[in-house]
């Protein structure tokens, strides 16, 4: 694409404003007896002139512009190869993701050895949502034990007992067992947007948790809470707490989602360069 096209403009502006100033001229000359033919004439050639300098304008313009978007093609049609590559690449049938120190080292997470996960969720739902390719990965791994911790009973559109029934169905097809899902069921953790939940009360439901359960990683929502709810945003802030007051064992890693604009949250598999260059685990 050529870089020079402010120059290209300039000069047809300045040549197609010149020839106007010399045909405007000769014609005053020709005519200098009649002033009316003279006007005439003059905005004749005017009109003349412009309509020739927006036709060579517009010329200019459009061969630029499709050379820009071809351009724009290519490199989108490039990305999306680069995407579908890595996701054939680092799915686990593949032969070639065994071979690859890159995504063996990334994935979530191979440097800590856990045994025992837990998941905090604000609702039911959020499981298959938000973390279901994280609890898929997790519960096919041999020696992982994957706990989720729901924190009300969605009862926002008064259906608990629905989503209590979706919730379990839910976890047995991701691979996690009926007995390691817990629900709270509590008055001042209700499934509304409009409530705030207070981080004390999330954070003792989760810290009673993790010593009752001898958690080692916990896996949550960000600050952003993925889709800006208040309740994921609480969890976040009351599972940070125990973080920054050391109440979590040691031997404990605390994991969040990352929340992504809404563009990338809704292009599936296409996301996924720009995840293994931004992201910590996928």
């Amino acid at each position: 694409m050529k870089l020079s096209w402010f120059d290209q403009v300039f000069e047809l502006v300045s040549a197609s404003t010149l020839k106007l100033y010399e045909d405007s001229g000769r014609f005053l000359h020709q005519v200098i007896g009649n002033q009316t033919q003279a006007l005439i004439l003059l905005q004749e050639t005017w009109r003349a002139n412009v309509l020739h300098w927006v036709a060579l304008l517009y010329r200019r313009f459009s061969s630029t512009a499709i050379e820009a978007l071809e351009h724009i093609i290519y490199a989108c049609l490039v990305y999306f190869l680069v995407c579908l590559g890595i996701f054939y690449t680092t799915r686990s049938n593949s032969p070639l993701w065994r071979w690859c120190k890159l995504i063996n080292n990334v994935r979530f997470p191979r440097q800590h050895k856990l045994e025992r996960v837990l998941l905090v969720t604000s609702h039911p739902d959020d499981e298959c949502m938000f973390f279901g390719p994280l609890i898929y990965t997790l519960t096919h791994r041999s020696d992982c034990q994957v706990y989720v911790l729901c924190l009300s009973n969605g009862n926002y559109e008064k259906q608990a007992q629905l989503r209590r029934e979706e919730l379990w169905r839910s976890c047995e097809m991701l691979g996690v067992p009926a007995a390691n899902i817990i629900m709270v069921n509590a008055t001042n953790l209700p499934d509304d947007p409009n409530v705030e939940w207070k981080a004390p009360v999330v954070a003792n439901l989760i810290l009673h948790t993790v010593e009752s359960l001898d958690i080692q990683a916990i896996c949550t929502f960000d600050r952003e809470g993925v889709s800006q709810h208040p309740n994921h945003s609480a969890v976040y802030f009351a599972a940070a707490s125990l973080c920054l007051a050391n109440l979590l064992p040691k031997d404990c890693k605390f994991y969040t989602l990352d929340s992504i604009n809404i563009l990338r949250k809704y292009i599936s598999i296409f996301d996924l360069l720009c995840t293994c260059c931004i992201s910590t685990y996928w």
